[in-house]
């Protein structure tokens, strides 16, 4: 039983020095003394490498701890997950080429910096990097909740939780450190992988082991459970009002994490950010055997901690203890892939849309990378501070991050799109919709159980449009340029052309 277990937690550890390996390997070429190298990865990021970090990013330890636990714990409900998964996206498709153009004319690495630029207010800037942080601190959370529970089970509590806790993230300040984007890229890739085999070989496992296939065991389940596989259907579980609501918020705040929006600026061309949103659908295809693990415990397991199912079906299984690390192994990289690229990002976050707009204006660009890099450390020692402390469910954490980034959206389109919408629309919109969502989080009961960022968002909505048309744009002029730079070149010299202007030539 001993060197079982030994077993078991040896190959996580493993893992752990070739994550390592891989972070500190994969800075290449790109400057880490420069923000456009260190955040930015000097704008040169492949498809390959930005396909998984756009999915592996998402696909956190939600995914394999809070996803087989709602499946077990509240049915179908969980298949939100799916949902929002494979159509959070799409947004991206319109969105991101925009991104990349304006990232590319003004030097963005950050979503703070290109919204607070269009409006002209290094507040909106402050604003938005605190609510980005904010948003982080739990997300991060969520993953040190997630590592910890995974490597103290795999030691049969030989390695205590907060040791369990600390270790990956120790590899991941290493590596981020170091190799700043192309670190959080490449260890993304060799984490989705890992991710993409777990997934699919344990995930058709459990149901074929214990059902005899997947087909038997959903109808095992709804023979002795009426209803608990449709949304809606129990009496203590979400309306379908409730779970549109969670769906809808979800699928728009995707691509408005600032990490994600972030790696749009990290793109080689606009070609490969575009393909990228086409092929990610296929990444979310992981959640659905991921699912499977959660729905195959109905019937054998009894856990206290729904967010536990995976760990314990793992446990429990008479597999061979190399083959049960490899799963824990895959469970670690869940994690990691999404933490180290919501580290790296909070720390470029709190740099350029913070430090640097109130505290050192004229930071030489060396400086500001090692103020980044000192963020990293206090990013993950205060995540990690809440992490050991906190029992706050990791589906609920989650669920908070979203209304918090979520409130962005009319900000961003407004500046991309809309040439009437102001600084003060744009100001007091996050507010107040910022305000909604807090109240109705932590304060009170969200009306009609729906999720609380859809209330903040409809409030943010309606604030920005009114009052962008109750006040002006200070430079219009320097507004549509600012939005003409969104389009393809040809877009922009027609309309200039259209306009009777003088258009340059050619080079």
């Amino acid at each position: 039983m001993v060197e079982r277990t030994l077993i078991v937690t040896a190959v996580p550890l493993a893992y752990l020095v070739v994550a390592l390996g891989i972070g500190l390997w994969s800075r290449g070429k790109a400057d880490q003394n420069t923000t456009e190298g260190y955040i930015a990865g000097d704008r040169n990021v492949s498809l390959v490498v930005l396909y998984f970090i756009m999915g592996a990013s998402i696909l956190s330890a939600f995914a394999f701890l809070g996803g087989p636990g709602a499946a077990y714990s509240d049915g179908g409900e969980a298949y939100y997950v799916l949902a929002y998964t494979g159509t959070g996206m799409l947004l991206w498709y319109l969105l991101g080429p925009k991104a990349i153009r304006l990232g590319r004319k003004y030097g963005y690495v950050t979503q703070a910096e290109m919204v607070s630029d269009r409006y002209d207010s290094k507040w909106l800037s402050v604003l938005m990097a605190l609510a980005s942080i904010g948003a982080f601190i739990p997300y991060t959370v969520l993953q040190i909740t997630g590592v910890g529970l995974i490597l103290e089970t795999a030691s049969d509590g030989l390695i205590p939780y907060w040791l369990a806790a600390l270790l990956p993230f120790l590899v991941i300040t290493v590596y981020v450190l170091s190799s700043g984007m192309m670190g959080v890229g490449w260890s993304n890739v060799l984490q989705g992988a890992m991710m993409l085999v777990f997934a699919w070989s344990i995930g058709l496992y459990l149901p074929f082991e214990l059902y005899g296939g997947v087909g038997p065991m959903f109808e095992g389940i709804n023979a002795e459970l009426a209803n608990h596989l449709v949304i809606g259907g129990t009496a203590d579980g979400m309306s379908v009002l409730q779970y549109s609501s969670y769906v809808l918020v979800s699928t728009l705040g995707f691509v408005m994490w600032p990490h994600l929006f972030m790696r749009a600026y990290t793109s080689r061309d606009v070609k490969t950010l575009k393909k990228t949103v086409m092929l990610y659908p296929l990444f979310g295809l992981v959640l659905v055997p991921i699912l499977f693990i959660g729905f195959s415990g109905i019937r054998y397991a009894e856990v206290a901690n729904p967010d536990n199912i995976l760990p314990y079906m793992l446990t429990t299984l008479e597999m061979n203890p190399w083959i049960i690390g490899f799963f824990f192994a895959g469970g670690l990289a869940a994690a990691m892939s999404s933490a180290d690229s919501i580290v790296h990002a909070a720390a470029s976050v709190f740099t350029r849309d913070f430090y640097t707009k109130v505290i050192e204006p004229d930071a030489p660009d060396r400086r500001a990378t090692r103020i980044t890099q000192l963020a990293v450390v206090a990013v993950v020692a205060v995540s990690y501070y809440f992490a050991v402390v906190s029992s706050v469910g990791i589906v609920d954490l989650l669920a908070g991050a979203y209304g918090a980034v979520i409130q962005f959206l009319p900000l961003v389109l407004g500046a991309i799109y809309w040439e009437q919408a102001t600084r003060e629309g744009a100001i007091t919109a996050l507010l107040a919709g910022s305000a909604v969502t807090v109240y109705y989080t932590f304060f009170a009961a969200s009306p009609l159980l729906v999720h609380a960022g859809f209330w903040g968002l409809c409030v943010t909505t309606v604030v920005f449009v009114a009052v962008s048309l109750f006040t002006e744009v200070d430079d219009p002029k320097r507004v549509r340029e600012f939005i003409e730079a969104t389009r393809p070149q040809g877009e922009a010299v027609e309309k200039e052309r259209s306009a009777g202007e003088a258009v340059p030539a050619d080079d």
